[in-house]
C-alpha cells in the first residue's frame, strides 16, 4: 500500500523524511504486501474480527489476522528469484533493504524485539559517557604533557645558559653537557607535540558525542510520533468497535421484544462484555431506543429496527473502515518505519564506538611512538648516531685534565709562580735532582749510581710533532705498528674498525703501548686473535692527540672546503687544506690514508666502504674543536664525514705522485 492511501490526520509530521541524521542515503525497507480485510455485512452475525488494545505499539496483533508473518516479512527483503515484470521495476529497484556494509542479521534481530527502540536508545547513552570519558581523560593528559615538556623545554635551556656564563669543566665534558641538554630539548618539543595531538583528539570526540546525542533526541522524538499515531489509531478503532457493539445488542433486543420474548437484563449483562459496562451500555441503548416506554406496535418495532439496522451498517463500515486504516498504519510502522529508526540509531552506535575505538587506538600508537622515540633519543640503534649513553661516555677525563694542566701551567707558571724554589745554587743549600733509577740495570755497577735514560717512550696525549721530533721519524711509531698488524690480521674481519674491542683489553694494551712500544708485539695470539683490540688503541691514540691529526687552526678551513656541492671544487678545496698542514701531520695524514684507502679495497670482505670509515674517523681526526669560546659539539659532524670521505675518494689525487706510482 502506497503512503498516499493512509489518513493523513494518522501520519501528520511523521513522514521519513524525518530521519535526517544518518549520513547516508539509505533505500526504504520494502512493505509487505497489503491485504484488504474482509467485507462486513450488515448482518448481525456478521462482526468483523475483535482487535486487542495495546498500549504501545506490539508485534502480534489479533486485530490485524491478515498481517504477513516475520519469516513472510524476511522473505519479502531477499532478492527476487527472478526477473520482474516491467511494470514492477522501479518497485524492485528501490526495494533495498540496506546497503551491503550493513549488517542485517543485527537489523532483524532488533526489528524482532519490542523493546528494540529502546534498547539502542540506552546503548547509544552508554556509548556517549563512555566516549566523554575518554574525551575528559585526553584533555587532562594533554594538559601533564603539555606542563612535563615545557617544564622540561625551560630546564634545558635555563641549564645551558646557566652553565656557559660559569666556570665549569672545558674540553669534552662541556661538549656532552651542551649535547645532552639539547637531547632534552628534543624530547621535550616530543612531548608538546603529543599534547597537542591529545588536545586535538579531545575536541573530536567531544564534537563526536554532541552530533550522536543530537541524531538520537531527533530519532527518539520520531519514533515517538510514529508509536503515539498507532495508539491513537487503535483507541479509534476501540471506539468504532465499542459503538459497533452497543448497535449490535440493541439490535438484538429489538429482535427479542418483536418476538415477544421478556428483555431479561442478567442474559443480556452476561453477554455483554465488561460487566457493568455492559449494563451501562444497555441502559443507554434502551434510553436511545425508548424500547421500554414504546409499547408492542408493529409499526413502531419496525421503524425502530429499520433505524437500528441503519445505524449499525454504518457504524459496521466505520469500524470496517478504522481496521483497516489501522492495519495500514501498522504494517507502514513495523515494515518500514521502525526498520528505518532502527537503523539509524544502530548507525549512531557504530559512529560512535567505531570513534572512539578509533581515537583510542591512536591514543596507544602516539604513546607508543613517544616511549620508543624517548628510548632511540637516548640509545639510538643506529651506530653512528650519538646517543645519550654515548655522549655522556664521550666524556674524557684524562685528556681534560691534561689539556688543563698545560693550560693552567702555562698561564699561572714561569715567573708568575708561586711556592718554593725548586733550582738553585748549591752554596744556598740546594741540592742536585735525584737520578732516575733503571729497574733493569741495577744489578750493573758500572752504572748503578748514574742517571740512566728511560726507555719508555709515552705517545698517548703527546703532541704529534714532539712525538716525530723525539723518535725522529715521518710516521708516528704506534701508527705504524698498528697499521701493519690490521692489515695483516683483520684486512678480511667483517666491520674492521666498526667492531669496538673489549674495554679491559684496550686499557691493558694502551698502557704497555705506552710504557714501551717496541717491547709490544701485535703478532701475539692475545692481539691477532681480536684485531677490534688494536683499532680501538689506534682510534683512541689519535683522539687523544692534544692537537687533533687535521689540527683545530685549519678546522674551519675544511669544513668551508666540504660545504661546496661541485665535486670537482670540494675536492680542489680540500685537497688545498691537506697541503697546508703541519709536515708532521701531513706525512701521518698520508700514511694513514694509504692505509684506509688499503682497507677500501677489500670492501667486499670487510664491508668497510668509503662512507662507513668516513663516518668512522670524522670526528677522530678533527677532534672537539673550538670556536669563538664556545663548543661546537655535533653540530659539524656531517661536515667532517663529507671531508674525510671526499680526501679518501680522491687518495690517489691528493697523496701519491705520478712518479710514486
Amino acid at each position: 500500500m502506497s503512503e498516499e492511501g493512509y489518513p493523513s490526520s494518522a501520519w501528520d509530521n511523521t513522514d521519513g523524511s524525518d530521519v535526517h541524521h544518518s549520513s547516508h542515503s539509505h533505500q526504504p525497507y520494502p512493505r509487505a504486501p497489503q491485504t484488504q480485510a474482509p467485507p462486513f455485512s450488515s448482518a448481525a452475525g456478521d462482526v468483523p474480527p475483535t482487535p486487542t488494545k495495546s498500549v504501545s505499539p506490539h508485534r502480534s496483533s489479533a486485530e490485524s489476522p491478515t498481517r504477513p508473518s516475520t519469516s513472510k516479512w524476511r522473505e519479502s527483503t531477499l532478492p527476487p528469484p527472478r526477473a520482474e515484470p516491467a511494470e514492477h521495476a522501479t518497485v524492485t529497484d528501490t526495494a533495498t533493504l540496506v546497503e551491503q556494509s550493513f549488517d542485517e542479521n543485527v537489523l532483524r534481530a532488533l526489528c524482532d524485539l519490542d523493546c528494540g527502540v529502546p534498547l539502542l536508545l540506552d546503548r547509544i547513552k552508554q556509548s556517549m559517557i563512555s566516549c566523554r570519558e575518554a574525551s575528559v581523560f585526553f584533555k587532562k593528559r594533554a594538559m601533564l604533557e603539555e606542563e612535563y615538556g615545557r617544564s622540561l623545554q625551560k630546564l634545558a635551556k635555563t641549564t645551558s645558559d646557566t652553565y656557559a656564563m660559569n666556570d665549569g669543566k672545558a674540553g669534552s665534558y662541556v661538549n656532552a653537557w651542551q649535547s645532552s641538554m639539547k637531547m632534552h630539548e628534543t624530547m621535550a618539543e616530543t612531548r608538546l607535540r603529543f599534547a597537542q595531538r591529545l588536545n586535538e583528539m579531545s575536541e573530536e570526540l567531544s564534537t563526536l558525542a554532541k552530533e550522536v546525542d543530537k541524531n538520537r533526541k531527533q530519532t527518539k522524538e520520531l519514533a515517538g510520533r510514529y508509536e503515539r499515531a498507532l495508539q491513537e489509531s487503535e483507541a479509534a478503532t476501540e471506539k468504532c468497535k465499542n459503538r459497533f457493539d452497543i448497535t449490535a445488542e440493541e439490535l438484538e433486543r429489538l429482535l427479542l421484544q418483536k418476538e415477544g420474548e421478556s428483555v431479561r437484563d442478567n442474559v443480556l449483562q452476561g453477554r455483554s462484555p465488561g460487566g457493568v459496562g455492559g449494563k451501562r451500555a444497555i441502559g443507554k441503548a434502551v434510553a436511545k431506543g425508548g424500547l421500554l416506554l414504546k409499547g408492542k406496535n408493529p409499526g413502531n418495532i419496525q421503524r425502530q429496527e429499520d433505524d437500528i439496522r441503519a445505524r449499525m451498517s454504518r457504524e459496521s463500515d466505520a469500524y470496517r473502515k478504522a481496521v483497516t486504516d489501522t492495519q495500514a498504519i501498522r504494517q507502514e510502522y513495523f515494515n518500514f518505519q521502525l526498520p528505518r529508526i532502527l537503523r539509524a540509531l544502530k548507525e549512531c552506535v557504530d559512529e560512535i564506538d567505531l570513534g572512539t575505538q578509533y581515537h583510542l587506538s591512536r591514543y596507544a600508537f602516539l604513546f607508543e611512538s613517544i616511549v620508543l622515540s624517548d628510548a632511540t633519543t637516548l640509545s639510538p640503534t643506529d651506530e653512528n648516531i650519538p646517543g645519550l649513553k654515548s655522549i655522556i661516555e664521550s666524556i674524557d677525563n684524562r685528556t681534560d685534565f691534561k689539556t688543563y694542566m698545560q693550560n693552567y701551567a702555562f698561564t699561572h707558571g714561569g715567573a708568575h709562580a708561586r711556592g718554593p724554589r725548586r733550582d738553585g745554587p748549591r752554596e744556598e743549600g740546594f741540592l742536585p735532582p735525584i737520578p732516575t733509577i733503571n729497574p733493569h740495570a741495577a744489578g750493573s755497577p758500572s752504572t748503578s749510581n748514574s742517571q740512566m735514560p728511560d726507555k719508555g717512550r709515552p705517545t698517548f696525549g703527546v703532541d704529534l710533532a714532539e712525538q716525530m721530533a723525539r723518535d725522529d721519524v715521518d710516521v708516528p711509531p704506534i701508527m705504524v705498528k698498528c697499521c701493519e698488524a690490521i692489515e695483516k690480521y683483520g684486512m678480511f674481519s667483517q666491520g674492521v674498525y666498526r667492531v669496538g674491542g673489549t674495554m679491559s683489553k684496550v686499557a691493558r694494551l694502551k698502557e704497555k703501548l705506552d710504557r714501551d712500544l717496541d717491547s709490544v708485539s701485535l703478532d701475539a695470539d692475545e692481539w691477532s686473535s681480536d684485531i677490534s683490540n688494536v683499532t680501538s688503541v689506534l682510534k683512541l691514540w689519535l683522539r687523544e692527540l692534544p692537537d687533533p691529526l687535521l689540527t683545530f687552526g685549519l678546522h674551519n678551513g675544511f669544513l668551508d672546503a666540504a660545504r661546496n656541492e661541485n665535486e670537482r671544487l670540494r675536492h680542489i678545496r680540500l685537497h688545498e687544506r691537506v697541503n697546508d698542514l703541519p709536515d708532521p701531520n701531513y706525512s701521518a695524514l698520508k700514511y694513514f690514508m694509504g692505509h684506509l684507502h688499503r682497507i677500501v679495497l677489500h670492501e667486499a670482505h670487510n664491508a668497510m666502504s668509503v662512507q662507513n670509515l668516513a663516518i668512522v674517523f670524522g670526528p677522530t681526526l678533527f677532534g672537539q674543536s673550538q670556536a669563538n669560546g664556545q663548543m661546537n659539539g655535533m653540530a659539524d659532524a656531517s661536515l667532517q664525514n663529507k671531508a674525510i670521505e671526499t680526501i679518501l675518494e680522491h687518495y690517489t689525487d691528493i697523496f701519491v705522485d705520478e712518479g710514486d706510482t
